[in-house]
């Protein structure tokens, strides 16, 4: 008897986890789109009847709506908890462990920083092991057309935006490249997806940078990997290009991130 018993308790677990991963299925389902009752039944394989009782449990616990002749959408529970996911995600928390691994892969200084008004905040550091010194500190303030940093989390902006943040870098000083060349990386950063800083920022130092982004796709932060220029040629950079889109995506999909990944080719 009481193995029967242990045995329909089992039964009772694995049938609650396959309505779970089922009810989630609907959920998804219908993030693409307003689904019908059809769509959802088809589209899962399920029979009208369990479709119509998932859903119906979904809407009555508001991670559905349904609208009469339109069929079933997200609900506002949904949204509520997007919002309380995004205010508990903190970039500089959900980063740290992949700045630790990649400081520790490339043994070279990693940096986290953020968009402040016209320019990039450091918000986190991780030294590397090599013998040489990143004048960086958390908390500074960089020029955006200098850094890498900045121009990855430039990446998104129209060109207009970039030519007035390179006159207003040349005023204060920040700009250490010809306009024309910098315009031109730029738009080769914009294809793979990731940027260099080429000695534009500190004499003998270089970096490669890519842009972190939010849950809806905007563009957070920046991740980046520096060294000194001996130990970042042009064979390197390109190799390093993807470990760090990698980690910058890494951290992404932490924060909600979930389109589709281009990691730069080395």
């Amino acid at each position: 008897m009481k193995q029967e018993r242990s045995a329909a308790q089992a039964q009772i677990g694995v049938s609650g986890s396959q309505t779970l991963m089922r009810g989630l299925d609907v959920i998804e389902l219908a993030s693409q789109g307003t689904a019908s009752l059809t769509d959802i039944a088809a589209g899962l394989g399920l029979t009208r009847s369990t479709a119509h009782r998932l859903a119906s449990s979904l809407v009555e616990r508001g991670y559905l709506a349904f609208t009469p002749r339109a069929g079933y959408r997200l609900g506002a529970k949904l949204l509520q908890l997007g919002h309380l996911a995004q205010a508990q995600a903190n970039i500089v928390q959900v980063a740290r462990p992949y700045l630790e691994d990649l400081a520790l892969e490339t043994q070279d200084t990693v940096h986290l920083g953020v968009l402040d008004h016209r320019h990039v905040l450091y918000l986190d550091k991780m030294p590397g092991k090599r013998r040489i010194t990143i004048s960086s500190r958390i908390g500074d303030r960089q020029p955006l057309t200098s850094t890498g940093l900045g121009k990855a989390l430039m990446l998104d902006q129209p060109v207009a935006d970039w030519i007035a943040q390179l006159d207003a870098d040349g005023h204060e000083g920040g700009l250490h490249t010809d306009r024309d060349q910098w315009l031109t990386r730029m738009h080769g950063y914009v294809a793979v997806g990731r940027a260099f800083d080429l000695e534009e920022n500190e004499d003998r130092v270089r970096c490669v940078a890519a842009p972190v982004r939010d849950a809806a796709g905007s563009i957070a932060g920046a991740l980046s990997v520096s060294s000194a220029a001996q130990y970042m040629d042009d064979d390197r950079m390109q190799t390093l290009s993807e470990t760090v889109v990698r980690a910058a995506q890494g951290i992404s999909r932490d924060l909600g991130w979930s389109h589709g990944e281009n990691v730069v080719a080395a």
